[in-house]
């Protein structure tokens, strides 16, 4: 009976705090107690990690029959490879006889996997090939259906290879909606496209996934206070009050990102994000539009993170002022639960193809200097993320019913206005300029969207047409 009153109450607190958040995102608050809590985290590894299309790796670090890289959906292993004919799986890496894990590395080349247990094999597309003495111990028993289970579905978008474990969940072209357009224009600018430089960086932070996944949808608000010291001796270029012209934009329902941008041909750069010319003379429309190389051209910086925890960076660093000027840098990154409060941070650098080697090493220098496990900027963010699991999972936070502020943007706070003149040339809930916090609203509200989702019914994935006006006139108080 103990045990049920438990989960009742863990339920109840739960629902209290989407209901506050239900209630109050579009006024900017967001319940502190979401964060670290282990109810709530529970609940999100099923409606939110067991629903959405999840990030597991890049095509490049696949490219040949029988290579595999093991990777996570929530908590849970699957080995992702390519087979013989090219074509992409995600496993569960568990073996059909015992539910033991297969896969021995977490990357190879192989013909196949063999349960250690009691050897039940399975070639590269997960079918039960055999196991010892199967004749004596099973006889004329099928293999077809025992073999290692396949994620509901699998997709791939310029690149990128995503999976889900709901077949309720929309295709993925539709779940991404117009964050597909600011994808191509990052992975899109030429016609080579992109590739990993190297295998990813893995470590573990004692904060939550959300803190990953809202900074990158357009917190530029910290940039010149944590990263301070950073921009001063000259990591990143650009100065700060520079750097937050540009627009936040909100591409669908989770999506969110952030540009830096120069506002006209007159303003000094950098162009391309920082790219050095013999690789900016490359970019061109054969695999995105005019429009999208225009924006590109104009970048200084790009963030995003594709819902839930999927996270874009494309700006301009150096590892060392003094000796090399600041280039452009690619990372894309995955806040992978790991337990309330806790996340174990995937990071990869990322590279045009038809870079040159030395170009790829000075980018990739730069990133790990910056942006990798002891990066300067890195180690800034860290340690904010830390405190505020810790402020989540508080009795004071709980009992003093404390929310974070999320109003910058709203009518009558900050500077910031909404663009509808069609002068911005992509999709989306559009501000102008980065003193902004819809983007970070628009990653809660779906969020809450998610987690409040019956099993028959995914939240919608477009904006309503009268919703980008409707959110300008949400007043700041409730």
């Amino acid at each position: 009976m103990a045990n049920t009153d438990t989960v009742s109450q863990k339920s109840e607190e739960v629902e209290g705090l989407l209901q506050r958040l239900h209630e109050g995102v579009d006024h900017g608050r967001v319940p502190v107690g979401l964060y670290g809590n282990s109810a709530v985290y529970e609940q999100e590894l099923r409606q939110i990690f067991g629903r959405c299309w999840v990030f597991m790796a890049h095509e490049s670090e696949i490219p040949n029959a029988g290579d595999y890289v093991v990777r996570k959906i929530g908590e849970d292993d699957f080995i992702v490879t390519r087979d013989q004919e090219g074509g992409i799986h995600v496993l569960f890496d568990a073996c059909r006889h015992r539910g033991v894990k297969v896969a021995r590395a977490s990357a190879g080349n192989t013909k196949g996997f063999v349960c250690p247990y009691h050897g039940w094999t399975y070639d590269i597309k997960g079918r039960l090939t055999g196991a010892p003495l199967w004749k004596s111990a099973y006889g004329e028993m099928e293999k077809a259906d025992k073999g290692l289970l396949p994620a509901t579905q699998v997709d791939s978008y310029q690149g990128l290879i995503f999976a889900t474990l709901d077949d309720k969940t929309p295709p993925l072209k539709e779940y991404l909606g117009d964050m597909a357009w600011y994808l191509d224009l990052v992975f899109g600018l030429n016609e080579h496209g992109v590739e990993v430089l190297a295998p990813p960086q893995r470590f573990v932070i004692e904060a939550d996934w959300k803190s990953g996944a809202d900074n990158f949808s357009g917190d530029d608000y910290h940039l010149g206070t944590l990263h301070r010291s950073a921009i001063d001796i000259g990591a990143f270029p650009v100065p700060f009050a520079e750097n937050m012209k540009g627009y936040h934009i909100q591409a669908s329902p989770g999506h969110s990102l952030s540009f830096s941008m120069a506002a006209s041909e007159e303003e000094p750069g950098p162009r391309f994000f920082g790219f050095p010319e013999e690789l900016n003379s490359t970019f061109d429309t054969s695999r995105i539009s005019q429009h999208q190389l225009d924006a590109a051209r104009m970048s200084r910086v790009f963030v995003g993170n594709v819902f839930p925890n999927f996270s874009i960076l494309l700006l301009p660093t150096t590892d060392d002022a003094s000796k090399h000027p600041a280039t452009g840098m690619l990372t894309i990154r995955c806040w992978q639960p790991k337990g309330p409060g806790k996340i174990e941070a995937w990071n990869w650098f990322v590279g045009y193809k038809n870079m040159t080697p030395e170009l790829k090493q000075r980018t990739y220098a730069s990133g790990l200097a910056t942006f990798s496990m002891g990066g300067t900027f890195e180690i800034d963010d860290t340690e904010p993320w830390i405190t505020i699991a810790r402020t989540g999972r508080s009795v004071a936070g709980e009992k003093l019913q404390m929310d974070m502020n999320y109003e910058m943007g709203l009518p009558g706070v900050g500077i910031a206005t909404q663009i509808k003149d069609g002068s911005w040339p992509g999709p989306g809930i559009v501000y102008k300029s980065r003193f902004e916090e819809g983007v970070q609203r628009n990653l809660f509200r779906f969020y809450g969207a998610m987690m409040s989702a019956p099993p028959d019914r995914f939240p919608a994935l477009r904006f309503e047409a009268d919703e980008a006006d409707a959110r300008a006139e949400v007043p700041a108080q409730a």
